[in-house]
């Protein structure tokens, strides 16, 4: 890949008077040509506004150099050997004093991990790939707020939540029917399954009467009718 001449990518930085913070950034990638490509990039084709902290082969070795390097940004290969994933560091990363940004460093698009990244604490994704404006586009804008997903990260991340969407609702209904007494919830599921008051008596071995009080008591705590109840059976799959 050919790179851009500094002045392409960072032509405009200099249009304000005023001088922006110095942003700095470390690279976690336990491949050295990786760490020196991408620390080549972001000294000389930010004109100083990204300063290269440290790189590190590992976590281990990323967090024992930040307690006398600290960072505003962190790039994170997210396939690390060893004793800390990508994902575990970023947690880490994100519970040190002054919680750095960390963004994903990666060659492929994400796959199987951008939810669980995110939930770890990441903001976002920069592919190996990027183009030296993308890189640094993607480190600044982090660094101001602003996550930083790309368009194959974004459709990634939209496929694992449509994905986990039946299983998140499948639990939390179960949840939400595990907070009834037991008599409750059996009342709601032979209920649920249309069985009229007198044969849930019959089923239990109670009173009609008490049947009703079940169910009022179960519609009570949920905040839900009867109809409403059965479609909560519904989700959760009982």
């Amino acid at each position: 890949m050919s790179l851009p001449r500094p002045t392409d990518i960072m032509g405009t930085m200099h249009a304000s008077d005023a001088e922006p913070d110095t942003i700095r950034v470390a690279i976690v990638d336990d491949d050295p040509m990786i760490c020196q490509a991408v620390s080549l990039i972001l000294t000389d084709y930010s004109h100083d506004r990204l300063k290269v902290a440290f790189s590190a082969l590992s976590v281990e070795d990323a967090l024992a150099l930040t307690r006398d390097h600290p960072v505003d940004v962190v790039l994170m290969d997210i396939n690390i050997p060893g004793g800390m994933d990508g994902i575990q560091g970023t947690a880490a990363f994100r519970a040190l004093p002054g919680s750095p940004h960390v963004l994903i460093l990666t060659s492929l698009s994400p796959s199987g991990m951008a939810e669980r990244a995110i939930e770890a604490g990441a903001e976002g994704f920069v592919s190996k790939t990027d183009s030296p404006q993308e890189m640094i586009h993607r480190v600044v804008g982090v660094y101001e707020g602003t996550p930083q997903f790309n368009s194959a990260s974004q459709k990634q991340l939209l496929r694992e939540l449509t994905a986990d969407r039946p299983m998140d609702r499948q639990a939390a209904a179960r949840a939400q029917l595990d907070e009834l007494s037991e008599r409750e919830r059996t009342a709601v599921l032979l209920s649920a399954q249309g069985l009229r008051n007198n044969e849930i008596a019959e089923k239990m071995f109670i009173s009609e009467r008490t049947v009703k009080v079940h169910l009022s008591a179960a519609a009570d705590k949920l905040g839900l009718n009867r109809i409403q109840l059965a479609r909560l059976v519904e989700r959760a799959d009982l």
